[in-house]
């Protein structure tokens, strides 16, 4: 662009220069333009409010079940996004994404499961069209048991 200026409408003057490389023409064209822009709330903030081991029977015993209790403000998620890493957050071992309907409020139990016992960092990411957003925690897995 090589030149722009404003009138008291708020559209925008733009002038622009192409080069034509075949010919060595110049293309100026002049113009009017308008965009709006929406704000949107988006996803503020995410909480891990609770987290619950599921008591399983000796033959479902090969993988630990935990359900995470999460809330959220702001708007209603449509995805969340659980990632189990090892205790220091670095390493991930898995990651699993679903689609989620939430209609009115923002609370929501995810349910995951953890192959062998051991400590985990847990991330959980809700997200919708515009926004993300994460909540962290540390949880050691027993056999079943979880604190």
């Amino acid at each position: 662009t090589t030149g722009a200026s404003s009138n008291t409408d708020s559209s925008t003057t733009v002038e622009s220069m192409e080069d034509n490389p075949d010919g060595g023409c110049h293309i100026y064209r002049n113009g009017y333009y308008r965009t709006g822009i929406s704000v949107v709330e988006g996803i503020l903030e995410v909480n891990i409010i609770q987290m619950t081991s599921i008591q399983m029977t000796e033959s479902q015993a090969e993988n630990s079940l935990v359900d995470f209790v999460v809330t959220c403000q702001g708007s209603l998620p449509t995805d969340v996004c659980t990632v189990v890493s090892d205790p220091t957050c670095q390493v991930s071992k898995s990651v699993v994404c679903d689609p989620i309907v939430v209609t009115d409020e923002c609370l929501l139990t995810i349910r995951r499961a953890f192959e062998e016992p051991g400590t985990y960092c847990i991330n959980i990411t809700l997200g919708d069209e515009t926004s993300q957003a994460l909540a962290s925690a540390l949880i050691s897995v027993n056999g079943g048991e979880s604190t």
